[in-house]
């Protein structure tokens, strides 16, 4: 049953507009709850209760069995609203949750993450974005195989399709159950399986089209949860209710704080949560070459990462035309501008609130008794996520006492500032948005690929409308259930496991993407060399520098080993191509007419 048609189209504005209104509406009830004396827990469980009925009842409502709708919602989607839906669909747990916790903990270095993430999107306008669209197809597989002229192409681009998305996803389940373990005070183990219940919810009926509507309108939460705890405590301390430009005052306070901190030298020690963690990384100062290498090294695993990223480009194929596919681009940028430009404040503040001790909530130096009683340090030691240790008997928390880890800094930011509980209840909100936001289009990116490029166009290409969906439904519950039993394990942290991600995706896809539509020279064995070649040696690095096997080479470690693949990957898929006879004549002339920037999609009457 098709719920959604063009009077819903025509209507956008109205409805989101009420949407955001509503959901305001609801944020001063809990406000008001809170003033009268309902309980912190109430309000967290009723923050999360009401986001994912909502969720669930977009997606129920954009239910549907139409092909078209199921995998590329219907190509029906106005540009500023796929950028709205691309923005969500791209600032996952990692960006919300954990972005700020790294910077937070790691400084300057990790700054990294917003260049390549941000930069990468030059790369998917000027390189992807439009040509993908005209050329019509509805998965990223699709392109490849129809590209490359081959079910192997195609099946070589599935299994990395799958790796990187899988990896990715279970960072996100990852962050809803952090965010649910918190909310509902119940284990991490059993909060993954909550947030992978509203995950399924949002994508399962409706695919694409469900997938897309929902993904506005947790972009609408996810904002206004990032943005208000941020101003409000920015002009709490003094700094304005703009700290994006003001926040520097912040900074030069934590540079002088550092060395009377003694930070730098304090010892680590590992957490019980697995991590090792303390406040030891000067938070505004590179050391130099390596740290800049280390820098620009992860920028551009980023970069091409992004470019790469199959559920991200999936999003372009949704728009009308390739002029819309572009202008979806822009808009995606302003949108995920307005996060990433708020995230270092954020982690500057937080830092600042713990570390000065001229302010109220400063910790550092504090005697253990006050901080133990503090009620924000008991609800997240209670849920196993923050750890006090007074190893040197004097009863004084020292910098090497304090073990937090990293993907809790934005969530537990609010307490930390003594802000009122119904902004925690917002910001825990914000981040199940930008978790199951992500992780539908990662589910759906990985079932549609599955059913579409491996059984419909390999398996069974006389499958019938209803099989094929169903068969995504059932991918997309196993699969989810596989990454939430993997995200349970926590065998890497969020940002970790997302970097796993980019890099996959980088290594192996890549070059075959891009080659594939500026190089018509490029041929069906050079694109499945260099997609094996580069994926194999990234993979296989990260395999022996993960397991200690090897010591990294110049500094290139687990966040970063697409520079191995990525060249490995251009060098195969050249040598090969050339060595091997160019592709045929109508081959490229579809390459030509993908590269124009007007006129009908290359594959719209083959789907």
């Amino acid at each position: 049953m098709d719920m959604i048609k063009g009077s819903f189209i025509e209507n956008l504005g109205k409805v989101y507009a009420m949407y955001t209104g509503g959901f305001l509406v609801f944020v001063a009830l809990m406000a008001i709850l809170e003033q009268m004396g309902v309980g912190a827990d109430t309000i967290g469980i009723l923050f999360v209760a009401f986001t994912v009925v909502i969720y669930a009842l977009i997606g129920w409502l954009s239910r549907t069995m139409q092909v078209d709708a199921y995998y590329v919602a219907g190509r029906e989607v106005p540009a500023v609203y796929n950028g709205m839906a691309t923005a969500a669909d791209w600032m996952s747990g990692a960006s919300f949750v954990a972005l700020a916790g790294g910077i937070y903990f790691g400084g300057y270095g990790y700054l990294g993450f917003i260049v390549g993430w941000t930069g990468g999107y030059v790369l998917v306008n000027s390189l992807m974005a439009p040509y993908l669209r005209k050329f019509g197809c509805y998965t990223v597989p699709d392109f490849i195989g129809t590209r490359y002229g081959g079910n192997v192409a195609r099946f070589c681009a599935v299994i990395i399709l799958v790796v990187a998305s899988f990896t990715y996803v279970t960072a996100q389940i990852n962050a809803s159950g952090t965010i649910a373990a918190r909310a509902l005070h119940i284990p991490f183990e059993f909060g993954v399986w909550i947030g992978l219940l509203g995950i399924l919810l949002c994508s399962m009926l409706g695919g694409m089209r469900a997938v897309t509507w929902t993904q506005v309108a947790q972009y609408i939460v996810l904002i206004i949860a990032y943005l208000a705890p941020v101003i409000w405590m920015s002009n709490k301390q003094g700094f304005g209710i703009i700290p994006h430009f003001s926040y520097g005052d912040a900074v030069a306070r934590i540079q002088e704080l550092e060395p009377l901190l003694s930070l730098g030298v304090a010892a680590t020690e590992s957490a019980p949560f697995g991590g090792v963690r303390t406040l030891i990384t000067p938070h505004n100062d590179p050391q130099g070459g390596m740290d800049s290498w280390k820098f620009v090294s992860l920028a551009f695993c980023m970069m091409a990462g992004t470019a790469s990223l199959p559920h991200i480009l999936m999003r372009y194929f949704t728009t009308p035309s390739v002029r819309a596919a572009r202008k979806s681009v822009a808009f995606s940028l302003l949108f995920i501008f307005l996060l990433y430009f708020t995230a270092p404040a954020l982690a500057t503040l937080t830092k600042l609130q713990l570390l000065d001790p001229t302010l109220p909530t400063a910790i550092i130096g504090q005697s253990f008794e006050i901080v133990k009683s503090l009620a924000w340090v008991q609800n997240w030691e209670s849920v196993n996520m923050l750890w006090l240790s007074d190893s040197n008997g004097d009863g004084i928390l020292q910098l090497n006492e304090f073990f937090m880890r990293p993907d809790i800094v934005v969530l537990a930011t609010p307490e930390i500032a003594g802000l009122p509980y119904v902004v925690s209840g917002l910001v825990a909100a914000g981040g199940l948005a930008a978790a199951m936001s992500t992780a539908d289009g990662l589910l759906l990116a990985i079932a549609n690929a599955l059913s579409h490029d491996l059984y419909y166009k390999i398996i069974d290409p006389k499958a019938d409308t209803k099989h094929r969906l169903i068969v995504a439904r059932i991918l997309l519950v196993g699969i989810g259930m596989a990454a939430a039993l993997v995200a349970s394990l926590q065998l890497t942290g969020i940002l970790g496991a997302v970097a796993w991600a980019f890099c996959f995706a980088a290594s192996g896809l890549f070059f075959p993407l891009v080659l594939g539509v500026w190089w018509k020279r490029a041929n069906t064995q050079g694109a499945i060399a260099g997609m094996i070649c580069g994926f194999v040696a990234g993979s296989a690095y990260l395999f022996l520098i993960h397991n200690k096997i090897i010591d990294p080479v110049f500094a290139i470690d687990g966040l970063r080993f697409a520079i191995i693949g990525m060249p490995v990957s251009l060098v195969a898929m050249v040598v090969v191509s050339l060595m091997t006879p160019a592709p045929d004549a109508e081959t490229q002339a579809m390459v030509d007419e993908v590269r124009i920037p007007s006129g009908e999609t290359i594959l719209g009457a083959k789907h």
